[in-house]
């Protein structure tokens, strides 16, 4: 074995090349003099080698050491290139041969060299090559971060809401360039950041400035969306519709007696319960007649600030009753009730109350109701009139029974299959519950476990309750009934659709969400193309103040008007405007808080003061809401909610003011309490004393001459602590205080009515006969708000 090895080596050597184990060969090229140094004389390959000189002689043997030592060191080094090379191709994952192949080493062979390859260990490789390995990559990398910026030439596509960095790419220009161009504007350069949007003017300029034509780039076209809305069904077949209760709305003036009548229909106290015996939002229930049919009612709220929510009660149901007072015959509410009815196209049925009272006048309310197109049945209309007393019970059977026989004429049918139709009546927040609605059933049978969409958001049925709370299992047409699984609260007044799946609810609430937004952006742009017109006109106007002067002075003055400018910026603000209310609004249902808010959209008042409203919603009151409050410097109106007792001291801990009201009007109240104490006080000027100048003269105190005016009082005092006016032909020309006051020769303090006496003030103003005096003082007022809630 031994001898086949060393005959493979003396053949590779006669060959001029070397192969070694497990690495890639490699072409080698030395200098011809490394090799002369290293003590080997190349030759042609074919011809024969030099003889070694005898072992004799010592110069010999240490000539032949050195050689062999050199010889060894330049191993090593192929060695290490075969390593380096192996890596690197390793790191480009090229595929290696594993056959070894000879490569020739240069044109001069080294000779007879006793070389032994020895593999170095497979760690050692590595870290040798790896620096290297490193520097290759890390310059690739530069390489591919470099980013040449492209000339452009030509037209530069513009957008409108470029900004610096992009308007630099687009030009081919660095984002310096575009400063220096910045500089002939108006623009503050202190603000402008590379992702700063510029104007379309400035865009435009800044191309021209660089000497560059601009084109406007092309939108691009948005694909069309599918409309994945979810519809209402078409009619249904009349074969299959049965019969259903009709939907009964009681509309009227406040304190007409609504909740009073339903209380005695239903024989239940909620009268009681409201506060203040005033309804605050929708109530929807079920009345059975002792004959067998079934009424849904509803009650909504008679105040002011209820009107949208009375025209939501209209928009569902079937039947209106008119309740008026026959005491206080036709009011604000009944004509906007009536109104309400009118617009839905739903027929009225009057209940004139409260004719137990000896003052009650039945035939005054019928007759005033004639100049509002109420005919009733005595006047030839087809308006049933029926005379009550909700407290006492008289006549309830009456107008029973003349509800039922107008809902049997109108034939109220609905489809009691196929998916849930029905209008949310109310919507609120429950602690334990989470959100709930209030609905009326109008096409289909809910159940538990229907998937619901209402607005934007939708549910999965959990729960059913009736009026009273109890669980049901269905509800039919006409029924009303409490929806628990909502993700969200829906607003009241929105539709109700039942959809097939989950995955198909969240498919149409997110078209609408879509539908939103692109409502939005619309109303934006116009808000946006209206301020940039409005600025354009302004640049316009300033250049034409402008246009007269130099290049040099127009910089000039541009750069006075930029300097002032920064200096005169403002600070930032660390606390809120003081003439600033801002309002978080809680509220028990949607539509509480719905007519809080339409109360303070009618706020007309921003000069006086401004009405921030920060936040709104249902619910009891939070640590979200404090922490709002404190960050706005607010306060927190609560209507028919709680807050307990640590959200109170926190309140107190942090400066906040809490407001909790029953009553619609007192929280309206409270809240003009809260704007008058924002505004600044007024002065009022309160006269003292009058007197009339009668005749004129100076005194010379030193090398000046004051003038004095001799006077006498015909009303009141002159006090020399208040302050005075001096009135000429019904013009006040001074005001101020007296430098001296004298009775006689006196210095006296108080003159009083009827006493002469002689005056001079602090300003050396001359006096004329006929002047008048005003002693007054300044107190000051509290001011009121001029906002109008109307009511």
């Amino acid at each position: 074995m031994r001898r086949e090895r060393r005959a493979e080596r003396e053949a590779l050597r006669g060959r001029g090349a070397f192969s070694f184990p497990s690495l890639v060969p490699f072409p080698l090229f030395l200098p011809h003099s490394f090799l002369h140094s290293a003590g080997c004389q190349g030759r042609h390959p074919g011809a024969r080698r030099k003889a070694l000189p005898p072992r004799g002689g010592r110069a010999a043997a240490d000539s032949g050491e050195m050689n062999q030592g050199l010889l060894l060191r330049f191993e090593n080094l192929v060695q290490l290139r075969g390593a380096c090379q192996q890596l690197r191709a390793l790191s480009s994952r090229k595929v290696c041969g594993a056959r070894w192949k000879p490569v020739e080493l240069s044109a001069h062979p080294l000779g007879s060299l006793p070389l032994h390859p020895q593999l170095w260990p497979e760690h050692r490789l590595i870290s040798a090559a790896l620096p290297q390995c490193r520097h290759l990559a890390t310059k690739e990398e530069t390489k591919k971060k470099k980013k040449k910026i492209p000339l452009t030439k030509g037209e530069v596509e513009i957008r409108q809401r470029m900004t610096v960095e992009e308007l630099a790419q687009a030009m081919g220009k660095d984002i310096d360039h575009v400063y220096e161009v910045l500089l002939y504007t108006n623009i503050n350069l202190d603000s402008v950041e590379p992702d700063s949007i510029l104007s379309e003017d400035h865009i435009k300029m800044i191309v021209q400035k660089s000497g560059m034509k601009y084109k406007s780039a092309k939108l691009k076209e948005e694909k069309e969306r599918k409309n994945t809305d979810a519809v209402k069904r078409p009619p249904a077949d009349p074969a299959v519709l049965t019969p259903r209760p009709p939907v009964v709305t009681i509309l009227g003036h406040v304190d007409h007696g609504k909740t009073t009548l339903l209380d005695s229909l239903r024989k239940t106290q909620v009268a009681a319960m409201e506060a203040g015996g005033i309804t605050q939002h929708i109530g929807a229930f079920i009345v059975h007649m002792p004959s067998g049919e079934k009424i849904t009612f509803l009650d909504t709220p008679g105040h002011a600030a209820f009107s949208a929510m009375r025209a939501r009660g209209t928009n569902v149901t079937d039947i209106v009753i008119l309740v008026v007072a026959a005491e206080d015959g036709v009011m604000q509410q009944t004509i906007e009730s009536i109104q309400h009815a009118k617009n839905a196209g739903v027929p009225l049925i009057l209940a004139i109350n409260k004719c137990d009272k000896p003052e009650a006048d039945p035939e005054r309310v019928k007759k005033e109701l004639l100049a509002h197109d109420v005919v009733c049945e005595e006047f030839g209309g087809d308006v049933q009139a029926v005379n009550i007393s909700a407290l006492k019970g008289e006549n309830l059977m009456v107008l029973a029974e003349a509800t039922v026989a107008l809902a049997e004429m109108l034939e109220l049918k609905a489809d009691a299959t196929g998916l849930v139709e029905g209008t949310i009546i109310e919507s609120r927040k429950d602690k334990g519950k989470g959100p709930l609605t209030t609905a009326i059933i109008q096409r289909g049978t809910l159940r538990r476990g229907c998937v619901l969409v209402a607005g934007k958001t939708w549910a999965k049925v959990r729960f059913l309750f009736d009026e009273n709370g109890k669980a049901v299992d269905a509800a039919s047409p006409g029924t009303p009934v409490e929806i628990m699984g909502w993700k969200e609260s829906p607003s009241a007044g929105d539709e109700i659709l039942e959809v097939e799946s989950e995955q198909r609810a969240q498919e149409v609430v997110a078209w609408r969400t879509y539908v939103e937004q692109q409502e939005k952006m619309k109303k934006d742009l116009e808000v946006i193309e209206a301020k940039q017109k409005e600025h354009r006109v302004e640049y316009e106007k300033q250049q034409q103040k402008l246009a007269h002067l130099t290049w040099r002075q127009r910089k000039a003055v541009l750069y006075k008007a930029n300097k002032q400018l920064m200096f005169s910026r403002p600070k930032e603000r660390t606390e809120m405007d003081e003439n600033t209310l801002s309002v978080i609004v809680k509220g028990d249902v949607d539509g509480s808080v719905e007519a809080i808010l339409n109360i303070l959209d009618s706020y007309d008042c921003e000069d006086e003061c401004k009405l921030d409203i920060v936040y709104f919603g249902m619910g009891d009151i939070s640590e979200n809401d404090i922490s709002l409050a404190e960050a706005f410097n607010g306060v927190i109106f609560g209507f028919s909610v709680k807050a307990n007792e640590s959200i109170k001291k926190l309140a107190d801990k942090k400066g906040i003011k809490i407001k909790l009201h029953n009553i619609i009007y007192k929280l309206i109240e409270d809240l003009k309490d809260e704007l008058n104490s924002r505004l600044p006080p007024t002065l009022v000027e309160t006269t003292v004393g009058e007197a009339s100048v009668l005749d004129t003269f100076s005194v010379t105190v030193g090398k000046n001459k004051i003038p004095v005016a001799g006077c006498r009082v015909h009303k009141g005092l002159l006090d020399r602590k208040m302050k005075f006016k001096l009135i000429r032909n019904r013009d006040v020309i001074w005001k101020g205080c007296l430098s001296s006051l004298k009775h006689h020769k006196d210095d006296v303090q108080v003159i009083k009515t009827g006493m002469d006496c002689g005056l001079s003030l602090d300003k050396n103003l001359e006096f004329s006969i006929g002047d008048e005096i005003i002693c007054y003082e300044e107190k000051e007022v509290q001011q009121t708000t001029s906002w109008d809630p109307g009511f």
